[in-house]
């Protein structure tokens, strides 16, 4: 899809995705069965959940909304330095190949959450994920036909309440389930900015902790490209992990190794990786079965 400045020319996205198995459906499921034409009639395209609507970008303009929200929390709160070809919108190559996830205000119809999902499909058709750019997933290669990719999650700052984040991870259940998916994958961030200050401290310290009680099995153990310095800091901070984090840990999630920098986005990224098989019981009743 090619890229424009001018929001009254997009076009309803391409039908990117491949047939995620026998019985899926494309674009994760929002169209008929029989659909082979662009402008069906969405299935189950918008569930309501507590004041809070969740929905697939099916137009170009949708995604727009997602990348001005994620521009926000990244570069103007948090200081990322995007190279992007739309001002005020974060935009990169894999934005194209991914399912965009939208959490939006039923008020106000705002676009409050988002995520973007890269499924194996996609991934081969891209080349790799992102994950790929900052960590050697080779032992991953097991994982990577029923393995998804989340990526650029965030809230917007007025928002940023348990409701969102479970509304998001409520779709991105389901999204599995009918796909036939099991695996999930993403770099998880940690902000440099501490206190006022850029520091790897922080995240040094959340990794020595991790490493003890959450760390994955070596046989799916990855390496950071650009590795933290993690021995060259103090990591024996007393700071908790960013509460998106904390939340995969409760979802059964592993980190997958050390952490890598990513000075553009001025995080610290930990590998983390999520099997629906290690839901814990009450997630698993909420999410699956609900």
């Amino acid at each position: 899809m090619a890229l424009s400045t001018t929001e009254n020319i997009m076009r309803e996205l391409p039908n990117p995705t491949f047939a995620l198995s026998p019985v899926s459906l494309p674009r994760g499921s929002l169209h008929r069965p029989d659909a082979g034409h662009l402008d069906a009639q969405p299935m189950a395209a918008k569930t309501e959940r507590g004041g809070l609507l969740v929905s697939w970008a099916r137009h170009g303009d949708e995604v727009r909304q997602a990348q001005r929200l994620r521009y926000r929390v990244f570069a103007d709160e948090m200081g990322a330095r995007l190279s992007t070809p739309l001002a005020g919108h974060d935009v990169d190559l894999f934005d194209n190949y991914c399912e965009h996830l939208l959490v939006r205000d039923a008020a106000s119809q705002e676009v409050i959450g988002t995520y973007r999902v890269l499924t194996p499909a996609q991934a081969k058709r891209v080349g790799s994920t992102y994950s790929d750019t900052e960590f050697d997933l080779i032992r991953l290669r097991g994982l990577r036909d029923r393995m998804v990719e989340l990526g650029r999650s965030c809230v917007h700052p007025q928002h940023r309440h348990g409701g969102v984040i479970m509304a998001l991870w409520g779709a991105l259940a389901e999204f599995m389930v009918r796909n036939q998916l099991d695996t999930m994958v993403g770099c998880a961030s940690i902000p440099m900015l501490y206190n006022g200050m850029v520091s790897g401290d922080v995240a040094a310290s959340i990794w020595q902790q991790l490493k003890t009680t959450h760390l994955a099995p070596i046989d799916v153990q990855v390496r950071p490209r650009l590795p933290l310095p993690v021995e060259q800091l103090d990591g024996h901070l007393a700071v908790e992990p960013p509460a998106l984090i904390k939340g995969y840990l409760r979802l059964g999630a592993k980190v997958l190794g050390a952490p890598a920098w990513d000075p553009d986005f001025n995080t610290a990224d930990l590998p983390m990786l999520m099997r629906l098989s290690d839901l814990p019981a009450r997630y698993r009743k909420h999410f699956l079965e609900g």
